[in-house]
This record gives C-alpha cells, sequence and structure tokens, in this order.
C-alpha cells in the first residue's frame, strides 16, 4: 500500500512545525507592536478623537500660569508706584477658572481613557484566551501551562498599567513639550534655541536607549512566565513534592526562577535609571544658559523681565515631560513585551482550525470512521504513525491495545482531531475529518480522557459540562441509567457534592464515574475512551465497568484498552506496534495466533493471576 499525501494536511503540519518550536515572541519594532496591537483592538480607538481634544485642552490649561504671571509682571506691575490691582485681580480669577476648566478636561479624559483601554484590554484578552483553545494540543505543549497562562493575564496587566498611566502621560507630555515650545519661542526664539540646543543630543540618542530597554524589558516578560509556570506547577503538584520529600529541591528551583526574574528586572532598571540623571544635569544646563543669556537680553531690552520669569516656568513645563519619561518609558517597553508576549500566540497559526461557516454538519445517527493511509509524526521528531488503514463500522465496539510508545494516544489525538496527522486521510461518514465543523465533530465524537479531569464546581457543575441545558433532573436519570444511583446518593450532598479543585475531594475512580456521566449526557455517536489505570477498590471497580457498558451500548465506541475485560468485549482489537497496525480481529481469534496480541494477553494474564 502507498500513503497518499494530503496537500493541504501537509501546509497546515508545516504551519504546525513552526508553532510546534514554540509560540514565538517576534522582535517587532515598538511602533510595529503597538500599530499591530491596536489593529486587532478597535475598541481603542473608539471616541479617540474626543479623548484627544480633552487632552489638548487639558494641557493647553499648564501655560495658562506662566502666561498670567508675565501679564501680571509686564502690565499689572508696570507702574511701580501704583500697582494695577483691578487687571492683577482680574488675570488671577481668569487663571482661576482656567485651571478649574482644565482640571474638568483633565477628569474627563481619564474617565473616558480608563473605559476605552479596559473595553480594549478585554477584548484583547478574551481573543488571545479563545485563540488558546484553538491552537492544538502539540502546539500548546511547547510551553509550560504556567508561562502561556501568564501570556493572557500578567502580559495584559502589563500592557493595562501603560495604557491608562503611561499611554495618558504620553499624550500630555507630547503636547505639553509642543504647547511649552511654541510659546517659548513667541516669547524669545533665542532662549528656545539654547533650550532644545541642550536637550537635542538626547533626543537624538532615544532611539537606540529605546532599543536597548525593549531589549531588557522582552528578557523581564519572559522570566515572568518562567517564574509563574514553577509556581503553578509546584502548587499543583504539591501532593508529589512531600510525597518524595521534594520541598528542599522544589523550593530551589523557585528561587533560581524568582532569582533570574529579579536579575533580569535589575538589569532592565540599571538602564532606565540611566536617564533620570541625565535629564537633570541637562535640565539645569539649560536653566544656566536661559538664566545667563537672558539677563542678557533683558539688558539689551530684546525681552522683558515677566517674558524672562515666564520662560523659566515654561523650561519647567518643557522639561517635566523628559523628567517623567523614565518612568513612562519604563512602563512602555514592559507593556510592548508584554504586547509581543500576547500578540505571540494571536500570531501563532491555528494549526488545527475549524472550518467554521464553510465545514460540514453531519447528521447524527451511527457513524462511521475510516483511516486511510494515515502517517503522523511531531515537528523534528520521527515518524509515530506509519500508513494507518483502519476502517470502524457503526455501532461497533473497538478496543485499541499495544506496547507504550505504540501509536495508540496519537490514534485517539487524530480520531478527536486533537492534531490533523501530517498525511493520509480522516473520513468521518465519508467526510474528510477537517471539513467538519467543530460544533459538529464535538456533538458526534466525544473522548473521556484517562486523567477525568473535573472543574472547581459541584458535581452536577461537571456533569452538564456534557450538555450544558441539563436540568439537575436529567442529570439524576442519567446516572440512575449508568448505574450509579446508589453511588451518588452516598455522597454528602448528592449533585450538589463539591469535587475541589481538579477534582480532588473524589478518588482516581469516582472521577473516571463523573467523566463518564458527562459522556454519557453528552449522548455522542462515537465516544473514545483512554480507560483510568490507577488501582480502585472492588466497588468502584463494579460501577465502573457497569457505566462502561452503559455509556457505550447502542454506539460507535473506540477504547484504548489498559485492561483485559475490554479488549475481550470488544467486537474487534486493533493491535499497534511502533506506529503501525499489525495484529487486528476479534479477541478469540487474535488469542489463538502466535504474535503481539498473544504475547499481550499473556502478560495481562499473569498479571491478574499473581494479584
Amino acid at each position: 500500500m502507498t500513503t497518499r499525501v494530503d496537500e493541504r494536511g501537509a501546509a497546515e503540519t508545516a504551519a504546525g512545525g513552526k508553532a510546534g518550536a514554540g509560540l514565538r515572541v517576534e522582535e517587532r519594532s515598538a511602533l510595529a507592536t503597538l500599530r499591530h496591537g491596536l489593529a486587532l483592538s478597535p475598541e481603542f480607538r473608539i471616541g479617540l478623537p474626543v479623548t484627544l481634544l480633552l487632552a489638548v485642552l487639558a494641557t493647553l490649561g499648564k501655560v495658562i500660569v506662566p502666561i498670567a504671571v508675565q501679564q501680571v509682571i509686564d502690565q499689572g506691575l508696570k507702574d511701580t508706584t501704583a500697582p494695577d490691582m483691578v487687571f492683577i485681580t482680574r488675570a488671577v480669577l481668569l487663571c482661576a477658572v482656567a485651571v478649574l476648566l482644565t482640571a474638568l478636561c483633565g477628569y474627563l479624559m481619564n474617565v473616558r481613557l480608563y473605559r476605552t483601554t479596559e473595553s480594549g484590554l478585554a477584548s484583547l484578552r478574551g481573543k488571545a484566551f479563545r485563540h488558546v483553545h484553538d491552537l492544538s494540543v502539540l502546539t500548546q505543549n511547547t510551553e509550560r501551562r504556567g508561562a502561556l497562562v501568564s501570556r493572557v493575564t500578567s502580559d495584559v496587566d502589563q500592557i493595562s498599567t501603560f495604557m491608562q498611566w503611561g499611554g495618558l502621560m504620553v499624550i500630555i507630555s507630547v503636547g505639553q513639550l509642543l504647547i511649552a515650545s511654541v510659546l517659548m519661542a513667541v516669547y524669545s526664539w533665542q532662549l528656545t534655541l539654547v533650550v532644545w540646543g541642550c536637550f537635542l543630543p538626547l533626543v537624538i540618542a532615544l532611539p537606540r536607549f529605546q532599543r536597548w530597554v525593549a531589549r531588557a524589558y522582552t528578557g523581564v516578560r519572559e522570566r515572568t512566565g518562567d517564574m509563574l509556570a514553577a509556581v503553578s506547577e509546584s502548587v499543583v503538584g504539591s501532593a508529589v513534592i512531600r510525597a518524595y520529600g521534594s520541598e528542599e529541591r522544589t523550593a530551589r528551583r523557585i528561587d533560581e526562577a524568582v532569582g533570574a526574574h529579579q536579575a533580569a528586572q535589575t538589569r532592565a532598571q540599571k538602564i532606565i535609571a540611566f536617564t533620570f540623571p541625565s535629564t537633570e544635569l541637562v535640565g539645569a544646563l539649560a536653566i544656566a544658559g536661559v538664566v545667563v543669556l537672558g539677563v542678557e537680553l533683558g539688558v539689551g531690552g530684546a525681552i522683558s523681565a515677566g517674558r524672562l520669569v515666564a520662560f523659566l516656568f515654561l523650561i519647567t513645563l518643557f522639561i517635566s515631560p523628559l523628567q517623567t519619561a523614565t518612568e513612562v518609558l519604563n512602563d512602555a517597553q514592559n507593556a510592548v513585551a508584554g504586547w509581543r508576549r500576547v500578540l505571540g500566540v494571536l500570531d501563532t497559526p491555528a494549526d488545527v482550525a475549524d472550518p467554521g461557516e464553510k465545514g460540514r454538519v453531519l447528521p447524527r445517527g451511527p457513524i462511521t470512521v475510516s483511516f486511510q493511509g494515515v502517517g503522523f509524526h511531531y515537528p523534528g521528531g520521527p515518524q509515530v504513525l506509519h500508513d494507518v488503514w483502519a476502517d470502524i463500522a457503526p455501532r461497533t465496539r473497538v478496543a485499541i491495545v499495544g506496547e507504550t510508545g505504540s501509536g495508540k494516544t496519537t490514534f485517539a489525538k487524530l480520531l478527536t482531531r486533537l492534531m490533523d496527522p501530517t498525511s493520509g486521510h480522516i473520513l468521518v461518514d465519508g467526510v474528510e475529518l477537517r471539513d467538519v465543523r467543530f460544533s459538529s465533530l464535538r456533538e458526534r465524537i466525544v473522548m473521556v480522557p484517562q486523567d477525568g479531569f473535573l472543574f472547581d464546581g459541584t458535581l452536577a457543575d461537571n456533569i452538564r459540562y456534557g450538555r450544558p441545558s441539563a436540568t439537575d433532573e436529567e442529570i439524576g436519570l442519567a446516572m440512575t441509567e449508568l448505574g450509579l444511583g446508589d453511588w451518588l446518593e452516598g455522597l454528602p450532598a448528592g449533585l450538589a457534592t463539591p469535587v475541589g479543585q481538579r477534582g480532588e475531594s473524589l478518588s482516581a475512580g469516582e472521577r473516571q464515574l463523573v467523566a463518564l456521566a458527562r459522556a454519557y449526557l453528552a449522548d455522542p455517536d462515537l465516544l473514545l475512551l483512554d480507560e483510568a489505570t490507577s488501582a480502585v477498590d472492588p466497588a468502584t471497580e463494579v460501577r465502573l465497568a457497569r457505566a462502561l457498558d452503559g455509556v457505550t451500548r447502542g454506539r460507535t465506541a473506540v477504547s484504548i484498552a489498559h485492561r483485559l475485560s475490554t479488549a475481550e468485549a470488544a467486537d474487534e482489537v486493533l493491535v499497534f506496534e511502533h506506529g503501525r497496525i499489525v495484529q487486528r480481529g476479534p479477541h478469540a481469534e487474535l488469542v489463538r495466533k502466535d504474535g503481539v496480541y498473544a504475547d499481550l494477553y499473556a502478560s495481562w494474564a499473569a498479571a491478574a493471576r499473581s494479584s
């Protein structure tokens, strides 16, 4: 037999191979990163013109005081023997009104900015979360769960901090610099040249400095992800850590992650800390130059005393944004680094993509499955499945057996489309699996994993995942039909019993019972079972066997068999070895032949007798 390669599958696998190398963080420039991020979150632009107008008004208000001082000195005090108190009083009152209006504009600007940024960040977080679920299991496994979660949580939080404070400061600071520069030029173009001459070298050096900071904060965000991953794994695996007395080794591992984060943060802060004294030094030089030249110009009559004093006020407005640039640049680079990591998730191709509206919806009913020359290999790894051909008839029970690493789990993941094959075709009722909508596929094919994962909530909440619209009465009926009514009655609060995080309030066997009830309630046409291997008490063993019989009755069932009884009860057994199906047929027929299955059966039987 020859293996037929699906060109589309090869293309998708190529994309998946890229993703499989890790959820990459592209080295875009800061501006390109911001532009791409804003394009993915159009909510940021809602009402932006009005917000910018309020920012301009709030910034304009800051030059009122220097202008008022200049007018009071030059006009109100020009007659040194009798100050014009009417003019001075009017100027002060107008200044007070302008400051109040400025404060109101600043308040409205803040409210609008917070509202739009929260809306945009919520959208960004939601898109990133949904895209993580669109990625194949293969792609998700390229990054530790804690680091992946940090991309959707703490990295977005860094963006939030910048957008709600640093972004505001950027808007105000740019406006303040422009307005102060224009007004300074109106008062004295000579003194304005002195100020810009002092700060121009600093402005020219800023792009290079920005690149250093960007690299430093990308490292900070990466170390943050590593630290969260180490902490979350130690919390989830606390029982194993205690069981093996590994507390000290785990603490060292966490200390190393925390230390690496601290070192990365310190390196970034050292670079940032360089800017503040630089700005202070340049600012002092600018003020000294303005005082010296301003006095000389004043003596020559080129500038009035009021204008010189106002100019000194304006220098403060000019320098202030450059001094706060230290903290703004800190938050900005942290945010850009976080944004790069979030975009790294969103830009990773969904290598197992939902065809959506273009996909096929399969009618409910008996289901057939056909594997036609299917092959699979992990990116950069050896071939795991080789030219697999297999047909599964409707309403048959199929057991998948083989040694560890023989390809059983990969076969199951391909059947449920947690991954796509690198070659060949998988057909469901004659339709290519890639062409079936996820919504239809998940209704027709349900997998019960080996670990029986449960969410923190009640028993009913977890079973209802199979059919969200199910009532407690329907759930209770399903439990009765599975023969689990007596077990349910023995629980402290029945369906309202809390199962705890990951279902840790229940035993391994009980978690598997809940997982089976969930699958039964979903009522799929094909059920794929990866049986629990944990040792369970005899009563739970009986309940599991009874529930399995009830769940698989009347539907196509494919079981990765870890128990002898499952293979014996199957209509057909598929025997895997080194990624190939080497034997297939009923148990009774295979056990009489020399081969892999007979050897496996002999091992099972010997283990059963010894136990």
